[in-house]
């Protein structure tokens, strides 16, 4: 692993004690003695180590300050071979006198008033001198005898073998140390339990979208739960790299992800080495070809599950062979699978799946074995790709995809390129497997476009692929005086103003007038409609660098809303900022606004910011098929949940303010908190977003309405969001409503609120992560318990193109479906999550497990009305989970708990319409939909995520074609919206029910 902190981009010499081999390489410089060290009786220390040097001169002894590292002011230091080539003249930078002395043999061999460059000749000394110490040695002349000696000197008195410098240390005597240091970063550390007898290395990534890194603090916590007794911080950032070689393996690989993207030089690190092994075969061991971090996979962290692969397809197997030492040894296995019915593995090493469930690949020559674990899923429901498309610069540009496929469940494995069949222009692309399971699209010409058709089986997906970018103008602001200016907690204004290339935008504003997230907005004549497909918009700011958050603001031809962010304005003077399109953004889209915001509730300031140029980058059109939303069966897409033995009901996001008591928005949440009440659920969990600001009157409000409208009759929980902490501290929710985090069982589920005020768990206090890693672990062994229901605001992904509204730390997300899988996979008892935030109602599975958004029930949608933009609430319907069905559940390998929950999306009606013909002929299929109208106009088909209730007048079947029998006369199927007469009879009466809100449509039969 990496080393200690260094000189970077200049000597790049490290700033700590350097031995090796018993020898001194370097000594420290001033400030920087803290050291790992590995002493000669074979024990670890986190100790001090200083430096011991004296240089013997005819006028008499004078002492060294340092041994091949940075002087410091007015020292002497010594330099040897170890030093390299790099000039010394950065030893003493910034002396006033300098003197060098070269020493050979014991005596002086040259003497310069300059620092000196190039390698030093073996068995020479420079001695190196600043002020006072080139005072020191400037009466030295050549032949003078010069002898030189050195030797570092640990604190504890200890004969050092190996010692490596580094910073703060993080754990000393086993109490971790708080250091006042808020910085996220990549670290690496070292340390030892109690008697020095264990070396704990390790290093945590950063600077990552999937990685924050760690505080200094948060580091020697980890160190310390590792069994560090004592621990110190080495270099990290850029630096932190572990490295390891597997067993079999013949050289070393990065294990970690480094923050710059690979390897970064460094001067030294620590290595532990294996002895010399026999070559001896004595095991082996048994990967999957594919890297799980570089296979393909859609979890919230890069990488994905080649452990697991799908009925009739493979996954190809690697077997390195071992010695004692686990050195690499010769000698091809043979290979079985265990049970035999989950498939077989061929001479090549290639799993064959067969029936789903568990299955051991085991590896073996005489007695020598490995062995390696896989799932074989249910069987292949859909695939997808990795990107959703992918947008090439031009010729010789290429991207990596990876195809990932889904079974019933929610599960996902890797699809390997040798099971996939690719369809496309081989004119314009040429699309090749990579040794980790992916595919490599490179682009043959300039420009173009096509479909890539990815087929698995009889499964599929459609992959668009664009070829160069063309800037096309959107806004040169020649019409700068008739932009207009808005704002959010703010004031400002806008006004032409010198451009970057003629006239541009300046937009001043205000920040000083709230704590709460403020913006200003410039808004032009009209929404600005762009051509094509853009893949990115640029534009030149001109900047103060007072860190504002420089965004615009797009609608798509759904009228969904997507903000592009930019990079924080940290700069001054201009720059040109690139603001990405999201993928599956509906073209064409329109420019509403440019803005900036501050959400920094501390920064409180004025600036100004001037823009010019806006362009997108817009590739060759391609028309990509229309792909229906998916809903996940959780959801109740004909019928109701009031027959359930209990329910529960959850709204969110209303985000009313006491400024505005008699609002729109706080009658919408007062009609939805009657909605509910009227529906008698067990309990109402308020998800988060109820205010829009978390001042005291807001949370005294939010209270009252409440009261008002629920009194004794309902209990409720209130979860808080992001908006709960909007312009004020999270004390004023917990002063008002308590807890920001609770666990509560009620009639054999157990609920674990969590507060994601801040974007992430953590950010509301680690100590809730821990509480909810407790309460699974004893839901697991609780007979009382047969599911666990996880709710917060911020849900782990976001199904919105733009992905703005997860969990931000995505590690965190990943451990969340991490745990909530594992939970129902071993116990077989149920798990569900609800969270809210994103603006719309959705649903899907990862793993077995459903994941349901909450819409808004007040706030304006953010996403299209068919595909969950409506506003509402949500109702729960549980059937307990026995012991028996989650026993059951646990020993079937198809099976992903016990059904025990089901949702209802009830939408807000004001009115609701039934259209349908006036007469149908027998056998011809007619169609049949219905449409509600909610508060404002908006309109939303009836349609999954809406849940709705169907029924019809006597013998009409309700329901898929499997279900009709001799007597029915009709049948509709609620999914397509199909009306069949079956044979003559008596005219059909179909009626919908949505949130208690009945239409009705009468059809007349025909021959």
């Amino acid at each position: 692993m990496n080393g200690d902190f260094f000189d970077i981009n200049n000597s790049g010499a490290a700033q700590g004690v350097g031995v090796r081999d018993g020898e001194l390489i370097q000594s420290a410089v001033s400030g920087h003695r803290n050291a790992v060290a590995i002493t000669a009786n074979r024990l670890g220390r986190v100790i001090e180590v200083n430096f011991d040097g004296t240089a013997t001169l005819p006028t008499g002894p004078v002492p060294l300050t340092q041994f091949n590292n940075l002087v410091q002011a007015d020292g002497i230091g010594a330099f040897t071979e170890l030093w390299g080539t790099y000039s010394r003249q950065r030893a003493v930078e910034g002396a006033t006198r300098v003197v060098e002395v070269t020493v050979t043999g014991g005596r002086v061999a040259a003497v310069t008033d300059a620092a000196g460059s190039g390698p030093i000749v073996a068995g020479s000394t420079v001695l190196l001198g600043r002020d006072a110490g080139a005072d020191a040695l400037a009466g030295l002349r050549p032949g003078d005898p010069v002898t030189v000696a050195w030797r570092p000197k640990p604190s504890d008195g200890s004969d050092l073998r190996v010692a490596v410098g580094g910073g703060n240390v993080l754990v000393r005597d086993g109490v971790v140390q708080s250091i006042a240091d808020p910085t996220l970063a990549p670290r690496t550390s070292v340390g030892f339990s109690a008697d020095g007898g264990k070396m704990i290395m390790l290093t945590v990534d950063g600077r990552q979208v999937d990685s924050r890194g760690v505080t200094q603090t948060e580091m020697g916590r980890m160190m310390a739960e590792l069994g560090a007794a004592h621990a110190l911080n080495l270099d990290g950032g850029g630096s932190s790299t572990l490295l390891a070689r597997e067993p079999g393996g013949s050289a070393v690989r990065v294990e970690n992800g480094p923050s710059d993207g690979s390897e970064r030089a460094v001067p030294n690190g620590l290595a532990i080495y294996a002895p010399k092994g026999s070559g001896r075969l004595t095991g082996y061991w048994v990967e999957t070809a594919s890297d799980p971090t570089a296979a393909p996979g859609v979890s919230p962290v890069r990488g994905g599950r080649p452990d697991r692969v799908f009925p009739g397809l493979t996954r190809t197997l690697t077997a390195a062979g071992y010695d004692e030492t686990y050195g690499p040894a010769a000698g091809a296995p043979t290979w079985r699978a265990t049970p035999a019915a989950r498939g077989r593995v061929d001479s090549h090493g290639v799993f064959h799946a067969g029936a789903p469930g568990a299955s051991t690949i085991t590896a073996a020559r005489g007695r020598a074995t490995g062995s390696l674990n896989l799932t074989v899923l249910g069987p292949l429901a859909r695939v997808g790709t990795t990107v959703p498309r992918v947008g090439l610069t031009g010729r010789d540009g290429n991207a990596v995809v990876g195809v990932v496929g889904y079974d019933a469940e929610g599960n996902t494995a890797p699809i390997e390129p040798g099971d996939v069949t690719v369809d496309y222009d081989r004119d314009l692309l040429r699309i090749s497997p990579t040794g980790d399971g992916n595919l490599t699209v490179t682009a043959l010409r300039d420009t173009g476009s096509a479909l890539v058709t990815v087929h698995v089986g009889r499964q599929s997906t459609v992959l668009p692929v664009t070829v160069g970018l063309t800037d096309v103008p959107v806004a040169g602001f020649d019409d700068a005086a008739s932009w207009r200016f808005s704002q959010a907690r703010a004031s400002g204004s806008v006004a032409p103003a010198p451009g970057h290339t003629g006239t541009g935008l300046r937009m001043s504003y205000d920040f000083s007038q709230s704590t709460g997230t403020r913006a200003g907005y410039a808004d032009p004549p009209a929404w600005i409609e762009v051509p094509g497909q853009p893949q990115a918009f640029g534009m030149w700011i001109h900047g103060n660098g007072t860190g504002e958050w420089p965004s615009l603001h797009l609608h798509d031809a759904q009228d969904t809303q997507h903000v592009l962010r930019g990079p924080l304005i940290t700069w001054t003077g201009w720059r040109y900022v690139e603001f990405a399109v999201p993928a599956g953004v509906q073209y064409p889209v329109r420019v509403r606004r440019f803005y900036v915001a501050e959400t920094n509730a501390a920064a409180q300031y004025t600036s100004e910011v001037i823009i010019d140029d806006l362009v997108a980058k817009v590739p060759p059109t391609v028309e990509v098929p229309a792909v229906a939303p998916r809903t996940d069966r959780v959801v109740v897409r004909d019928g109701t949940v009031d027959g359930a033995p209990w329910r529960f009901a959850v709204l969110s996001d209303a985000q009313f303010v006491a400024a505005d008591p008699d609002s729109d928005l706080v009658a919408q949440a007062r009609r939805t908190l009657r909605e509910v009440k009227a529906a008698r659920p067990d309990f109402l969990l308020i998800n988060g977003d109820f205010v829009d600001t978390a001042y005291p009157a807001d949370f005294a409000l939010a209270k009252r309405i409440l009261d008002e409208e629920l009194g004794d009759g309902l209990p409720w929980y209130y979860v808080p969001g992001n908006h709960e902490i909007m312009g004020a501290p999270i004390s004023n929710f917990a002063a008002a409503f308590g807890a920001t985090s609770r666990v509560f069982d009620h009639n054999g589920t157990r609920f674990v609120t969590l507060n994601s005020s801040t974007g992430t768990l953590r950010g509301g206090g680690f100590d809730q992560v821990r509480m909810l890693r407790e309460t699974l672990d004893a839901a697991a062994t609780d007979r009382r318990v047969g599911s666990v229901v996880v709710l917060h605001h911020h849900p782990a992904r976001d199904p919105s193109p733009a992905k703005a509204s997860q969990l931000t730390d995505r590690k965190e997300a990943a451990l969340l479906e991490q745990w909530l899988a594992d939970f129902q996979h071993r116990t077989g008892k149920g798990a569900l999550f609800v969270g809210g935030h994103v603006g719309t109602f959705h649903a899907d599975r990862v793993d077995g497990v459903p994941y349901v958004i909450n819409g808004n029930a007040g706030k304006t949608p953010s996403t299209p009305a068919e595909q969950g933009g409506f506003t509402g609430w949500t109702e729960f319907g549980v059937d307990p989970v026995t012991p028996a069905e989650a026993d059951r559940a646990r020993r079937d390998p198809l099976a992903e708990g016990p059904p025990w929950v089901d949702a209802e999306f009830h939408a807000h009606v004001d009115r609701l319409a039934l259209s349908a013909p006036a007469s149908v002929p027998v056998g011809t299929p007619a169609t049949v939909t219905a449409t509600l109208t909610q508060p404002g106009g908006r309109t939303v088909p009836v349609a999954a995520p809406v849940s709705a209730d169907w029924s019809a007048s006597p013998g009409v079947h309700i329901g898929a074609a499997a279900g009709v029998r001799p007597w029915h006369t009709a049948r509709f199927d609620p999914a397509t919206g199909t009306l069949t007469a079956l044979r003559p009879g008596a005219p059909v009466r179909l009626t919908v029910a949505v949130n208690g809100v009945l239409a009705e449509a009468t059809i007349t039969v025909t021959r």
